[in-house]
């Protein structure tokens, strides 16, 4: 059954029976799927329906409109199906941004314009949707470019689940919009809507960079990237192995230059590490998220190594060929989102064995609670544990 509900198309705002979007359809493939895990929130169907309302009123089209946090399609593809053709859209993973392209395929959708967080994204948008992310840099990011490149008369809608939001989400928006004004809670979730952009500095506040000279290092951060331009203390863990044992780094390959893949890098401390360690390596740093990855070339820039460390968008090294590596070092995420979970981890380990030449070694840093030890020999071969903290393990396995 549809309903009965004035939105805007491409001719004008009309009175029209809209079908209701088959969010129930949409897939988190190639994401971790799982029971407890689903290509939608209330959040997402809350944002769609007062951006319709919101087009309608102040005769918005799609090219006005700009997506942000998209997780696996559910906004653009929502709003697309309601007639607003152009609608860009940013997706920080790139499991999102596979999982809205097979959507859109499955939905026969194609009148969306994926972006990446930049000026192009938002010129001259009046309309901003924003599934809220979880950390507060990133929305400092987020706000700062919405206010820098948006018309002046844009409006960010901006919504989450209600447990993980807070007042310094409303506060920070406030540092660059003149309205901003949290809604009732519907379903869990909460909308906020911020008006009126400010003005901003002539430079935007990301990425941050700092240096820390107990590593040698200096880290560049974009607002998304995990631990920003901090060395989180599962990294250092094993910066620490790595450096103590500096001269087996290159006992895989049993000669001088080999390929080593720093796998979900982050801000790439540990491929920035080992490319000043050994000279002669091929290093490849990749990681699903773009904020990571803009961050990681940083980092790379920032030590001299540029040329010396190839950094990808990839999903799980998907990219890198079977049999072809000799080291990856691994810091696997335990957590989805919100959400704990393992499955991460896992499809990294798995990706690991994957990529490891026969006698290849992948050296990882994993939280002591988690079965990774188990995972690792089961996937890789044999592990044998390096070092342990009182809350981080480090293990070394080699490929059978």
């Amino acid at each position: 059954m549809g309903t009965t509900r004035r939105w805007w198309g491409r001719g004008g705002a009309y009175a029209g029976r809209v079908p209701e979007f088959p969010y129930a359809r949409l897939r988190r493939f190639p994401d971790v799927e799982a029971p407890n895990l689903q290509a939608w929130d209330a959040t997402d169907e809350l944002l769609v329906a007062r951006a319709l309302t919101l087009a309608a009123e102040r005769g918005i089209d799609g090219s006005a409109i700009a997506v942000i946090g998209d997780g696996y399609g559910a906004l653009t593809l929502a709003l697309t199906a309601a007639g607003l053709d152009g609608v860009r859209v940013h997706q920080d993973l790139v499991t999102g941004r596979r999982a809205l392209a097979r959507n859109a395929a499955e939905l026969g959708a194609t009148r969306f314009v994926p972006h990446e967080l930049d000026a192009e994204l938002l010129r001259g948008a009046r309309l901003v949707l924003l599934q809220l992310p979880k950390g507060l840099a990133e929305l400092e990011e987020i706000a700062d470019a919405v206010a820098r490149a948006a018309a002046p008369d844009a409006v960010l809608l901006a919504g989450g689940r209600v447990k993980h939001m807070t007042l310094a989400q409303n506060d920070l928006l406030a540092r660059y919009f003149g309205q901003v004004q949290p809604q009732r809670a519907e379903r869990k979730s909460r909308l906020i809507v911020a008006t009126d952009p400010l003005p901003v500095p002539q430079e935007p506040p990301f990425p941050l960079s700092t240096t820390h000279p107990e590593y040698g290092l200096t880290l560049c951060a974009h607002g998304g990237a995990f631990a920003g331009d901090r060395i989180d203390i599962g990294t250092r863990v094993l910066l620490d192995v790595m450096h103590d044992r500096a001269a087996e780094l290159t006992a895989p390959s049993g000669r001088e230059g080999f390929t080593a893949v720093d796998l979900g890098c982050g801000t790439g401390a540990l491929a920035a590490s080992l490319a000043l360690a050994v000279p002669d390596a091929r290093i490849i740093a990749t990681d699903r998220s773009a904020a990571a990855v803009r961050s990681a070339r940083a980092t790379m820039v920032a030590n001299g190594v540029a040329d010396r460390v190839t950094v990808t968008l990839d999903d799980s090294g998907s990219e890198i060929p079977d049999g072809s590596v000799d080291l990856v070092l691994l810091n696997p995420p335990f957590h989805l989102g919100a959400t704990v979970h393992e499955g991460a981890g896992r499809r990294l380990i798995d990706a690991a064995a994957r990529m490891l030449r026969p006698g290849g070694e992948v050296w990882t840093v994993f939280n002591s609670h988690l079965d990774h030890r188990r995972a690792l020999a089961a996937a890789v071969g044999d592990t044998e544990q390096l070092a342990r903290t009182p809350k981080f393990t480090v293990t070394r396995s080699v490929h059978r």
